[in-house]
């Protein structure tokens, strides 16, 4: 695993970017994929020998204005820009996730009241710190119920159950990379993706498009061996005090099929426990 995070995603983006993309005419064949390291130095106003610099980790604290012009030129959206931002260093202020690993108890008693809704706690690299007795019965086809990436990418029950494993796996990589950016540092992750890495070949090709996604709301669909088909949206909220953690919800419209096998599933699965904890993630 690369130290030159801020090079590699420059690379990686910039092997994206098609001339046509961004208005320029080309003729013949290139060498490279996507642009030049001078054509994006001239979209972004800047000296080429400067993002030269950049790209090979020679110089690694570019200012906020370059990064805009940079996530301009290489045409990033927000939450890429933001994470570009992270691996340069120039927003002020920024949490350091890897002190969220413990789950607060009132937010233990706020997952286990959702009898009718899947609710966990996941910490920055995906592990999974608290989840009630719902978020069990779901992935009950699992091995193990403890890291969300190490599920989609090393389970063999995963390609079955989520039914768009293509676009999971996408997602999933996009989140640890916006976790990379926001702790640089962190051994768990840097372990988390050398393992994955050198275990599967589809994390490792994701891996290297240094594509950047958060977790916020989204359409899922999967495929449980138990009650079938299971149409739901999921919600991911960040945990104030804790910097990294997030509170990630399953929902059912109400009195939709997949709302009563919601309901099924938690009836088949019922045991008297509580929200299963880890104390670090």
């Amino acid at each position: 695993m690369s130290d030159n995070h801020l090079g590699d995603f420059l690379r990686a983006r910039r092997a994206a970017v098609r001339p046509g993309d961004v208005g320029m005419a080309h003729h013949g064949l290139r060498r490279v994929a996507g642009l030049r390291r001078e054509e994006v130095a001239v979209l972004a106003g800047v000296n080429a020998d400067y993002y030269t610099r950049l790209e090979q980790g020679r110089e690694r604290r570019p200012s906020a204005q370059v990064v805009e012009a940079l996530g301009r030129a290489l045409l990033l959206d927000a939450a890429a820009v933001a994470h570009l931002h992270r691996l340069a260093g120039s927003v002020p202020g920024r949490p350091n996730p890897s002190a969220g690993g413990r789950v607060s108890p009132a937010l233990r008693t706020l997952i286990d009241g959702y009898c009718d809704t899947p609710a966990l706690v996941t910490g920055p690299a995906l592990g999974i710190l608290a989840a009630n007795a719902l978020v069990k019965a779901l992935y009950s086809p699992f091995e193990r119920v403890d890291n969300l990436a190490e599920m989609v990418f090393l389970d063999p029950a995963s390609r079955r159950f989520h039914t768009r494993w293509d676009r999971t796996a996408e997602a999933v990589v996009g989140h640890l990379r916006e976790a990379e950016g926001l702790d640089p540092g962190s051994l768990r992750l840097r372990a988390l993706v050398d393992g994955l890495s050198e275990r599967s070949t589809d994390f490792a090709r994701l891996w290297d498009t240094h594509t950047v996604r958060g977790k916020t709301r989204a359409a899922k669909h999967f495929l449980h061996p138990d009650v079938g088909d299971l149409h739901l949206t999921y919600h991911a909220f960040d945990v104030r005090g804790a910097p990294g953690q997030q509170l990630i919800l399953y929902h059912a419209a109400p009195g939709s099929p997949s709302f009563e096998a919601l309901r099924l599933l938690g009836s088949i699965h019922a045991q008297p426990t509580v929200a299963t904890t880890r104390s670090d993630e």
